[in-house]
């Protein structure tokens, strides 16, 4: 499969990739995450063969990519501008990609019907595509990669054009193509959400190089830097003061309040911590130890999302009032120490 040894990359003189390496497993989705402009599609470019590296080596199958054409390559790219061709029909833009190849006729037909049914755009073959919703040409892009049987499908913000309520129903439906096929892909995007519902694994990019590698819930739940857990929004994130060491972990102060931390780090009195604390773990308790006024209250399909003035945001269960005093209790399980 797939394979990237220690990918640099450089732009506008400054560094853009440093030193990449991770693997595709057959039948796995790797999801590239990170903020706009971490390298996510210029590390995407260089895998496709549309730009060099300046140092490091792309290996499929132990075979060094860099004196393949990209044409060779038998690749699947999906862009976010669609990149279709307005002039042809959707089975004409299906089909693109085969007639390059020199396919004979009749199995050039054949393929555009499995992959328009693959998306679920049988009967569109003769529409033209500015004819179509933006989640439907995307569609179109979709099964032209898929036509041409590649050996791994490459997805660069796929859905970025795209509302939230139409970005989940083709999420679903392209999980769905990725685990039925068994074709190998990397999904690039900035968007935490779409990672968290597509990937078997994602890597965490930030100032070109990958700063934490695992499964979805494992990345959220544990994130490996202080970075790392405010771009994913995996909860609060506090600075404290260690305050005195505990029987079962260390007591932290922060402007919020004092937290009990379980923490297997070595701390002294007086260090400065950053405390990443669970949204959903807390209630509400009249003994409670996080005491604040309540900031705004808003209704969310799982519970009500509280923001206090403080600073702090959790989901509860009910709904306390604007402008009222609440006591939580946090217990120690709902905070962790971050980097």
């Amino acid at each position: 499969m797939l394979e990237l040894l220690n990918i640099h990359k450089t732009y506008e003189s400054q560094p853009l990739l440093e030193g990449i390496s991770f693997k595709v497993a057959a039948g796995e989705t790797v999801c590239l995450l990170g903020a706009s402009g971490s390298g996510k599609s210029t590390l995407l470019r260089i895998i496709a063969g549309l730009e060099q590296a300046e140092q490091g080596r792309v290996l499929w199958d132990g075979e060094d990519l860099a004196a393949i054409p990209v044409h060779q390559r038998n690749f699947g790219l999906v862009f976010q501008d669609y990149a279709l061709f307005p002039h042809l029909s959707v089975a004409g833009n299906v089909a693109f990609g085969l007639r390059m190849r020199s396919l004979p006729e009749g199995e050039i037909k054949l393929r555009i019907a499995e992959a328009i049914s693959k998306v679920n755009l049988t009967g569109f073959e003769e529409r033209r595509v500015t004819n179509l919703s933006g989640g439907e040409q995307q569609r179109v892009a979709l099964a032209r990669a898929l036509a041409i049987q590649p050996r791994l499908l490459m997805l660069d913000e796929p859905l970025g054009a795209l509302d939230r309520a139409l970005k989940d129903d083709l999420l679903d439906g392209l999980r769905h193509i990725l685990h039925e096929s068994g074709i190998p892909a990397i999904y690039v995007t900035h968007d935490q959400a779409e990672a968290f519902a597509i990937a078997d694994r994602i890597l965490l990019l930030h100032q070109g190089r990958i700063i934490q590698s695992g499964a979805p819930a494992e990345v959220y739940a544990h994130p490996g830097s202080a970075w790392a857990a405010r771009f994913l929004g995996a909860g609060n994130l506090v600075e404290g003061e260690v305050r005195a060491a505990q029987a079962d972990g260390w007591l932290v102060g922060t402007q919020a309040g004092d937290f009990l931390v379980r923490c297997t780090d070595t701390h002294r009195v007086g260090d400065q911590v950053n405390l990443l604390v669970d949204r959903h773990l807390v209630r509400q308790a009249e003994n409670g130890s996080l005491r604040s006024r309540v900031a705004d209250v808003v209704f969310q399909q799982t519970g009500f999302k509280v923001s206090l003035e403080n600073g702090l945001i959790f989901y509860l269960d009910a709904a306390p009032k604007v402008g009222e005093e609440i006591h939580l209790e946090v217990p120690s399980a709902a905070v962790q120490c971050v980097p």
